[in-house]
């Protein structure tokens, strides 16, 4: 049975519902946190299958890697583009970084800008 995500126009919150196809349209949809009836459907990424190996691979496109260090708006493109690859949703922390190097600022300054970035992912020189 598929799902179908939903977003209340009340309360704001997302919700899941599991409908039939026959049952999608017909059945009204409540909302599972407050009760409302006032919902809408969230559409939501088309997600397509790769095989890890071809989604590295069109990260990797050494061609999309050249001038990297000079360009932080094309650092930004192929950021986005690996992120959009890994098939996941990534933290708001990744958009914001991807947001500031394609309006052009560079790494160092983006790290001056967020010193706190990465300070829990672990494995720094200072452990």
């Amino acid at each position: 049975m598929p799902t179908y995500d939903f977003i209340c126009n009340d309360c704001r919150e997302r919700f899941d519902v599991f409908l039939s196809f026959s049952e999608y349209g017909r059945k009204p949809v409540t909302c599972a946190h407050c009760g409302s009836k006032n919902v809408r459907r969230r559409m939501t990424k088309v997600r397509v299958a790769k095989s890890e190996e071809s989604r590295m691979e069109s990260m990797m496109d050494p061609s999309a890697l050249e001038g990297m260090e000079e360009d932080p708006k094309a650092l930004g493109r192929m950021m986005k583009k690996m992120g959009n690859e890994m098939g996941e949703d990534m933290p708001p922390e990744f958009d914001d970084v991807v947001d500031r190097l394609e309006a052009g600022q560079s790494p160092e300054e983006i790290e001056s800008a967020l010193p706190d970035l990465g300070a829990d992912a672990g494995g720094g020189a200072d452990e």
